[in-house]
């Protein structure tokens, strides 16, 4: 039988309520390696005390990764698998993955996988692979999607989108968009 972990006062609670909080906003804002004293200072707390309640960036990033990234790549996910024709709910996929990249430092971070030391976050990254895989391999079996994209081209494609926003970020968002329609239209057979 083991013992439950000692109960944290009221104002140790609110600190890690607080401290959870002001690194959703500073990471969504900011990306994964924002420095931990914005999220102190966001928290009204200390470094020290980020340190003391979560063993520092990687334990705090693991608290949130779920809050802060997971749910939008599983909402993405359950989007498109309502979308019945195969093509069309790849292509919706990648285009809202590259999208999310584009919007939220944070989920490009985990998709580039710039911490590769966090396991809920090698854990996301390798589940949104999987399931660009597979539906890869559903819309390659229509003959409209090339039959020599690999599920790692797909990965590396959505790595060098994620580059290309961290590195662009003063590029309009109607612009980018308008790109990710070229690349789609790439992976298309010549055929279709």
């Amino acid at each position: 039988m083991t013992a439950d972990p000692p109960r944290l006062r009221a104002d140790a609670r609110r600190n890690v309520e607080g401290i959870r909080l002001a690194a959703l906003d500073v990471f969504r804002a900011n990306g994964l390696n924002s420095p931990l004293d914005e999220v102190a200072r966001a928290a009204g707390v200390s470094k020290g005390t980020i340190y003391h309640r979560f063993g520092g960036r990687q334990g705090l990033i693991d608290a949130v990764v779920e809050e802060l990234v997971a749910e939008r790549i599983k909402g993405i996910i359950t989007a498109v698998s309502a979308i019945e024709d195969p093509v069309e709910r790849f292509e919706s996929y990648l285009r809202q993955i590259w999208l999310l990249q584009y919007d939220e430092p944070a989920a490009n971070d985990v998709l580039l996988r710039s911490l590769p030391g966090s396991e809920p976050v090698a854990a996301l990254c390798e589940h949104a692979n999987e399931v660009a895989g597979n539906l890869l391999g559903d819309a390659q079996a229509t003959g409209v999607i090339r039959d020599d994209v690999t599920a790692e081209d797909v990965y590396l494609l959505i790595w060098e989108r994620g580059i290309i926003a961290r590195s662009c970020a003063q590029q309009p968002r109607d612009g980018y968009r308008r790109r990710l329609e070229y690349t789609l239209r790439g992976l298309r057979s010549t055929a279709c």
